[in-house]
């Protein structure tokens, strides 16, 4: 195996990538709870209009709305545009009048006609029904993207800001907590938990390698409330004999997902967070979020839910990280 470079140098003899240009180029497949955006994409034909629908479902609702209030006014504008070069294009708006022929198109995008404005000549005519029809499309375009955005499932988990090393027991754990923020049930819940790495392989150039972390516990038929993903560092472990230090110079990060079924709509919903190994706290254990109440209810705490407490530490030094 060839000898790992040194991370330091500032670029690497025959044109070859250094360490640090290889972490930042891997970097950009790594899952992370945001994701991305200092990663620019060059050499794709395909950009924001190559995948529009995508793009109209992804930007916020803020982008969408200020997106969509500025195609109807250029719209509009367009259309007014046509009336107002023709003279006399539109009974009871006074030729050059720009306003009155912006409301005009306005009213006959949206088919209202209120009976005061209405178009003369065949030219004007012909123009009105081609916006008559654009308007048409665009209106069933906006309904079916506004309700596609609506009714789009939506998990509503919520991750731990850190995951815990916790040396309670004989075997130190790895556990992230999970909550249910509605108060409908998530049936047959599957978890999973990774282990992400930078690799030298068998030629030494450094890859992405994704280990799975074996859960005490990865399926549940409900979700109801909360859950702990705890895994066990044990000898079959990834984790097992790395050191906190190691793994920050493997890059490494732990990702969780997680997927089930929403009681209420029947449709797949999915969530995912990862975590830095410096979001990781050793000795440490989730504090108790759940507690019985004096009238016999049950109280969930969720201000007390990404909140640590001190535990036990390891007698021996531990390898775990």
């Amino acid at each position: 195996m060839q000898a790992r470079p040194d991370p330091g140098a500032p670029e690497s003899q025959h044109g070859h990538p250094t360490v640090v240009e290889t972490v930042n180029r891997i970097r950009a497949h790594v899952l992370e709870e945001n994701g991305r955006s200092d990663i620019i994409r060059t050499g794709l034909d395909a950009g924001v209009f190559g995948d529009l629908y995508h793009t109209l479902m992804t930007m916020s609702w803020f982008t969408f709305f200020w997106a969509s209030m500025g195609l109807y006014l250029v719209i509009n504008v367009a259309f007014a545009l046509m009336y107002y070069v023709i003279p006399h294009s539109v009974s009871g708006v006074p030729n050059g009048d720009f306003l009155d022929d912006i409301f005009f198109s306005v009213q006959t995008i949206s088919t209202v006609g209120y009976g005061t404005m209405a178009p003369v000549g065949r030219l004007t005519n012909t123009i009105v029904s081609f916006e008559v029809l654009a308007g048409m499309m665009l209106n069933a375009l906006a309904t079916g993207l506004v309700f596609a955005r609506f009714s789009r499932p939506r998990a509503r988990v919520l991750f731990s800001h850190v995951a815990v090393v916790s040396y309670d027991d004989v075997i130190p754990t790895l556990t992230i907590r999970i909550a249910n923020q509605r108060r409908t049930l998530i049936l047959s819940a599957n978890i999973e938990m990774t282990l992400t790495r930078l690799m030298p392989d068998e030629r030494g150039r450094l890859v992405r390698r994704f280990d799975r972390l074996t859960l005490v516990q990865s399926h549940m038929p409900i979700f109801r409330i909360s859950l702990n993903a705890t895994h066990l560092i044990d000898a079959q472990s990834p984790l097992y004999g790395l050191s906190a230090e190691t793994l920050i110079d493997q890059n490494a990060e732990i990702i969780i997902t997680m997927d089930g079924t929403d009681e209420i709509s029947s449709q797949t919903v999915f969530a995912r967070h990862a975590y830095e190994i410096g979001h990781v706290k050793h000795g440490y254990r989730f504090s108790d979020m759940i507690a019985n109440r004096p009238d016999g209810r049950v109280e969930v705490d969720f201000r007390r839910f990404h909140t640590t407490e001190p535990g036990d530490t390891p007698q021996t030094p531990d390898p775990t990280p």
